[in-house]
């Protein structure tokens, strides 16, 4: 009686962990360096140093990846997206596909300072895919993008392909989202409420071969379309991006 027993529990805890496994409860979604030249470093959120991140070192949520001079990288997620840190670029993984107390998918990448580039899968009505700057917050749908953070936390975000919805109020989910257009942004005002704000809250939505430009105080200073034949986008690091794309586009068509 009692090995029959133990052997119902074993089957049962079995059955159990076939389960976990084949839903993917439990698990931690990893992502992995698949570019590293020059110095590349992470630092996990259980440490307080930096460590060196070649080739096929595992990333997860919580984790900082780092670039120094003449360093670049790409972080593979999952085999879906794609982000790429150009030289001196500081990221912050907060959340890795974690699932929310709303039943959503949401990732959650902060660019500190420094520069990055975009590629990401379509976005379904259960995901959330966010890249944030110090002064401004990007909702990706689908999209190929650029951002930069300067020194002084001014922000540009260029937009190459699909659109991007994009708010100096991170934590609001109730504006009104603006196609881009030039608009005049008005000036210091008190808003009601226990708190007081800079400039207005907004939010746009940029797409394709547009580009927006925030400064350090949350304030939108020029915006518009671009060209291929700008000089920024004939530079080494837009060669390479675009490079690398195609070979993202091609491995998505492989793993349908």
């Amino acid at each position: 009686m009692r090995r029959c027993a133990l052997f119902l529990l074993a089957a049962f805890a079995w059955i159990l962990g076939f389960t976990a496994a084949d839903t993917g409860a439990g698990t931690e979604k990893k992502g992995v360096v698949t570019y590293a030249e020059g110095q590349v470093k992470k630092k996990p959120s259980v440490s307080p140093a930096w460590q060196n991140a070649p080739v096929n070192t595992e990333v997860v949520s919580g984790d900082m990846v780092r670039t120094y001079p003449q360093s670049q990288a790409e972080l593979n997620l999952l085999q879906l997206d794609v982000i790429r840190l150009a030289p001196k670029t500081t990221i912050d993984i907060v959340k890795l596909y974690q699932e929310t107390k709303e039943k959503r998918v949401k990732t959650e990448i902060k660019l500190q300072q420094g520069q990055l580039w975009a590629a990401v899968h379509e976005v379904t009505a259960q995901t959330d895919f966010d890249i944030a700057a110090p002064v401004a917050a990007a909702a990706i749908t689908g999209t190929i993008l650029q951002m930069r953070v300067d020194s002084d936390t001014t922000t540009q975000l260029k937009v190459y392909k699909g659109e991007v919805h994009i708010t100096n109020a991170p934590e609001r989910t109730d504006l009104q989202p603006r196609s881009l257009k030039p608009t005049q942004v008005p000036g210091p005002h008190p808003i009601p409420g226990p708190h007081q704000v800079g400039v207005e809250e907004w939010m746009y939505i940029v797409k394709a071969m547009q580009q927006v430009t925030i400064s350090k105080k949350g304030a939108i200073v020029s915006m518009g379309d671009f060209s291929n034949a700008d000089p920024d986008e004939k530079s080494d690091w837009v060669k390479w991006n675009k490079k690398r794309d195609i070979e993202w586009i091609r491995g998505l068509r492989k793993n349908r």
